[in-house]
């Protein structure tokens, strides 16, 4: 006698992904103190981990980490790996791609050119 109910395999839940991408940065002085603040709060905000390799390196550093970000010494054409795993991960990615192509919004806030 069957009850009616059934086993069925539960789907990863479809906000829960990991994702990558690449960006040049073409920032004129590359990510010192406040691009790098910019962009350690933009990875803050998701609850997701995001990691960045630099110029195809193995070694991955926490993208919500300011020293770490701040320590790798970006500059101006430099190739960010950028990976995130977690909820919200592929929104994360495009996130801070797109905050990396726009030059971290320093334009806006300090009338100048980077």
């Amino acid at each position: 006698m069957t009850t009616g109910l059934r086993s069925e395999k539960q789907e990863p839940h479809p906000l829960h992904v990991n994702c990558q991408t690449e960006v040049e940065v073409k920032h004129g002085v590359g990510l010192h103190a406040r691009p790098s603040v910019t962009f350690t709060r933009l990875a803050k905000s998701f609850p997701c981990s995001i990691e960045i390799a630099v110029n195809g390196s193995d070694v991955w550093l926490n993208g919500k980490s300011i020293i770490k970000i701040m320590g790798a010494k970006i500059r101006k054409g430099s190739i960010l790996r950028i990976r995130a795993d977690g909820i919200l991960a592929e929104e994360a990615i495009r996130a801070l791609k797109e905050l990396i192509e726009r030059n971290f919004d320093e334009e806006k806030k300090h009338g100048r050119t980077a």
